[in-house]
């Protein structure tokens, strides 16, 4: 293995007098020192600052002299090591991480960590919490800056959650630690330095169940939208798992994306839709519940718009079908890929049997009925039937 050029030094609030013997060796050693301006003050370094906005470029130009990064506590935390190690060969680099805020902040709260939610919100929207928000959940979030702890108190009081109390805490593990409580609908105004994160316990509403099949008003929608007891049904055939991509052609409201992705840590979903409106529409939903970074949706119909997309390991047809759809998209998709499609007219159900026919699978007929008002009494209202074709090529 060649000797690594590049030393990542994870430092904390304390400066040098918390760094190992390993760190201040690799720091005394380097002949340039990058970092954020608060990391070089801690250390009392004059070093190069990142330039604004961020680029690895100006540390790649220095590759062959030893080097060392100034990154937050463990900078494989929501640091600054994984953006690095992307532009690098794995025996280029070392790392001497610290503990992390994360680690400091649950020590502080006396929490054990691996019964929290540990998140970065300091350069993503407050929605991204909105699948871990639900009583009694504890979250470690890190924050932009002082004033954004306001905002999270508000985010949370927006959402049903005023209750909740939130811990402020300021600069941990070193001189200008501080630490202070209220609850979201009562903020506490009175300055905070950064850097900043917030211990969560959340009180209020229940928040978002678990189960397939969200209540429909949750999203925004014109009436094109898979109802819940068929969304139910339809991510059970799907069935998410972690880090999956599915496509879903004919979005309407996004529903199942955003149900799937919900459902699958670290899945993404491409979404197809050709009305302009509903695809607005369906991006406003994902970022809603705080998914906007993991759908992707252009505005298209199928088959046009398959060709830029990455190979899915699942396939929602919920609109738009036809036979050149499905004739184009099971050339496309690879063994092992699950495809589900819902069918509510006539020609679409003959379309699904053919298919079926063909290829195998599962064939399903739902037919349910609500209970609804019939003059001063109650009767039964049909719903439109549905047929479902499940099938794994």
């Amino acid at each position: 293995m060649a000797e690594a050029w590049l030393s990542i030094i994870g430092v904390g609030e304390d400066g040098p007098a918390g760094l190992s013997p390993a760190s201040l060796e690799a720091l005394n050693e380097a002949e340039i020192v990058f970092g954020a301006k608060r990391h070089l003050a801690l250390m009392g370094i004059t070093g190069q600052p990142w330039p604004l906005p961020f680029s690895v470029t100006p540390l790649l130009a220095h590759r062959g002299q030893r080097v060392a990064v100034l990154a937050s506590g463990d900078p494989f935390w929501y640091g600054v090591g994984g953006t690095l190690s992307a532009s690098l060969h794995p025996d280029e680099w070392l790392v001497f991480p610290a503990p992390s805020t994360f680690s400091l902040a649950a020590a502080r709260m006396g929490w054990r960590i691996e019964e929290v939610a540990c998140i970065g919100l300091h350069a993503a929207p407050y929605a991204r919490l909105r699948p871990l928000l639900t009583r009694g959940a504890r979250i470690l979030c890190l924050l932009r800056d002082g004033a954004a702890v306001g905002e999270l108190a508000q985010y949370l009081t927006a959402q049903g959650f005023g209750p909740s109390s939130v811990h402020v805490l300021q600069a941990l593990g070193g001189p200008r630690e501080n630490y202070w409580s209220f609850e979201a609908q009562h903020p506490d105004t009175q300055p905070i330095l950064a850097p900043v994160a917030a211990a969560i316990e959340v009180k209020g509403a229940l928040g978002l169940p678990r189960s397939s099949g969200l209540p429909d008003d949750l999203f925004d929608h014109d009436g094109q939208i898979t109802k819940r007891p068929a969304r139910a049904l339809t991510l059970s055939a799907l069935s998410p798992r972690a880090g999956e991509t599915l496509w879903d052609i004919g979005t309407g409201s996004g529903s199942i994306s955003i149900e799937f992705l919900l459902a699958a840590p670290g899945s993404r979903a491409f979404a197809l839709e050709q009305d302009p409106t509903r695809a607005a529409r369906a991006q406003a939903n994902a970022e809603r519940f705080g998914l906007g970074h993991r759908y992707h949706i252009t505005q298209t119909k199928a088959p046009e718009g398959l060709d830029t997309l990455p190979k899915p390991d699942a396939v929602f047809i919920g609109g738009g079908a036809s036979e050149q759809v499905f004739a184009d998209i099971w050339a496309r998709i690879e063994a092992g890929t699950r495809l589900v499609a819902n069918a509510v007219t006539l020609e679409s159900e003959v379309l699904l049997s053919q298919w079926h026919a063909r290829q195998g699978g599962t064939l399903l007929r739902v037919e349910l009925a609500e209970a609804a008002p019939l003059g001063s009494k109650r009767g039964w209202q049909p719903l439109r039937p549905l047929v479902q074709w499940s099938v794994t090529k």
